[in-house]
């Protein structure tokens, strides 16, 4: 069991500051991170960079979905990727830059009271 603390959430933004189904970028520390509030309610986050592209432009992706999966995709090249997993679902026939992995980090989020919160390595 893993015990989440104070030291292990960063507060990122409000649930307000995030708009349905429009993607949103938050540094965290020095890492770049991208926020997606769904239709439903829940609140997913992933790696802002797009290891396709080699570039910080997740947050600013088309939100879908691939059966009962929330789905982002790629503003540059359309690759799709499963918001709650990070996988690349449709590579678009290209491979990652630099050989990077082709999924995206998930970054567990919590909502406490209005806040929304990153969960990171203590």
């Amino acid at each position: 069991m893993t015990l989440i603390t104070e030291d292990t959430l960063v507060r990122v933004c409000s649930i307000d500051d995030l708009e349905i189904e429009r993607g949103r970028a938050a540094l965290v520390d020095v890492q770049q991170i991208a926020l997606f509030r769904l239709t439903d309610g829940t609140v997913r986050a992933v790696d802002n960079f797009d290891p396709f592209s080699g570039a910080n432009v997740i947050s600013r992706g088309i939100v879908g979905t691939r059966g009962a999966s929330a789905t982002v995709a790629s503003p540059l090249h359309k690759q799709v990727f499963d918001l709650a997993t990070g996988a690349c679902l449709d590579s678009q026939g290209k491979r990652p830059v630099n050989g990077t992995d082709a999924a995206l980090r998930v970054w567990p989020v919590r909502i406490i009271g209005a806040d929304v919160y990153i969960e990171v390595a203590s």
